[in-house]
């Protein structure tokens, strides 16, 4: 429990109670920490990310329902191991430090791997290699922000940390687009650098964040299956429900960006950039769409993040082919991660218990990522069999009819103050 008074108060994780006029120093150093190695690692992911979709379409001939495919692993495959890094981290406490570490470490080992990767099968096992890091590291990650958050302050903390970690998506894609327009063997060189840059991330992460104090060992040690009775408690499990809803009609960053191509005609030169737009949207917005969920509640704000990804859908489905099209499509994308990535683990925060946050926010980030694995899957199938733009618009049919469902299912619990 927290107590207010006039001064700041710390936490046993760092974290900084804010008094009257002092919010913005009410920011641990755990979350800062954090941002920076996520600012980092983000400029090497981002770099792959950004030019995947044209390597593997266009380099190595792959059909959308292929790309769909390995869209789907990148994607989706860190469900099966985030409930694993959860429950790692918790058992025995303080140990969420390590565990994220050894997923950056993972995924960095991951990069070079690409370099002798060149068809479907061992770009599979790289890139679920590299996704099965991301699961260690997301769950142990996120518990570390939201325990050294109090709860009045932690959409902005999350809000802080993924503009950070939004900052380094924006770099990546130029660093990629750069390298490209440099060098002859340009994707062998993307793949090399990135390597370089997820090397230094690492050591960010074991150099300057704190490792937390090991906390008592609880009698009962935590475990999976008290994880999953935590969704026995109603904003949870609403939370839960919703978030695999919505996820099922999310379709993947890597198609919105070859949907976007398709309809400008974008060279393929050109194509790392698209994701700056949405990155600069996302860096933008963060920040205050996480204060925003700390004051009216983070349900709405969560929500009208999705309302903003159907518009995107809407205008990609339109005839309309006006130069401000690219730039309003990628700013709502950005919106759409802005008002929904961060908040979402705030509100699930709410209604977990310390001994298990780690655990807990796994089995939301779980159910999400399966659905969004299912949605690629989908996705690429249906523009495979009947094109585009009829994927496109049962994906913006079902989004539509799972946000109206999901607001029948918003939690009843109180709003932080």
């Amino acid at each position: 429990m927290y107590v207010a008074d006039s001064r700041a108060s710390t936490s046993a994780q760092g974290a900084v109670r804010p008094s009257a006029g002092r919010r913005r120093a009410a920011l641990a150093p755990t979350v800062l920490a954090l941002g920076t190695v996520s600012l980092v690692t983000d400029v090497s992911s981002e770099m792959v990310t950004a030019v995947l979709p044209l390597y593997l379409v266009t380099g190595l001939g792959l059909s959308p329902l292929g790309f769909g495919l390995l869209d789907g692993i990148y994607n989706g495959f860190s469900a099966l191991v985030r409930l694993v890094g959860g429950h790692l981290a918790d058992r025995g406490g303080g140990r969420h430090k390590w565990v994220a570490g050894l997923g950056y470490a993972v995924s960095a080992v991951c990069k070079p791997l690409l370099l002798v990767a060149h068809s479907l099968t061992p770009i599979g096992v790289v890139l679920a290699a590299d996704r099965t890091g991301k699961g260690l590291r997301t769950a142990p990650r996120d518990a570390l922000i939201s325990l050294s958050s109090t709860p009045e302050t932690r959409g902005r903390a999350f809000g802080v940390h993924r503009a950070m970690d939004t900052a380094g998506a924006l770099l990546g894609p130029l660093v990629a687009f750069l390298i490209l327009r440099a060098t002859v063997d340009g994707y062998d060189a993307v793949f090399t650098v990135s390597f370089c840059v997820a090397v230094l991330g690492v050591l960010v992460l074991v150099l300057f964040v704190p490792g937390g104090r090991r906390g008592p060992v609880p009698a009962e040690r935590p475990t999976l299956r008290a994880a999953f009775a935590l969704l026995r408690r109603r904003d949870l499990r609403r939370i839960t429900g919703c978030a695999l809803l919505l996820g099922l009609a999310t379709v993947s960053d890597s198609f919105v960006y070859l949907l976007l191509q398709r309809r400008l005609g974008v060279p393929d030169r050109w194509f790392a950039l698209l994701p700056l737009g949405t990155a600069a949207a996302f860096l933008l917005l963060a920040v205050p769409l996480g204060r925003l969920a700390d004051r009216v509640g983070r349900w709405p704000v969560f929500l009208a993040g999705h309302g903003a990804l159907l518009l995107a859908y809407g205008l990609l489905l339109t005839s309309w082919h006006g130069t401000l099209l690219p730039g309003l499509v990628l700013a709502l994308h950005g919106g759409f991660y802005a008002a929904t990535d961060g908040v979402l683990m705030a509100a699930a925060s709410d209604s977990v218990p310390d001994a298990l946050r780690s655990s807990g926010l796994a089995v939301v980030q779980t159910g999400q990522a399966l659905t969004r694995f299912a949605c690629s899957l989908l996705f690429g199938a249906a523009w495979t069999v009947w094109g585009d733009r009829a994927a496109l618009a049962g994906a913006a049919a079902a989004l539509a009819a799972c946000a109206a469902f999901s607001l029948t299912l918003r939690p009843k619990g109180p709003v932080p103050a």
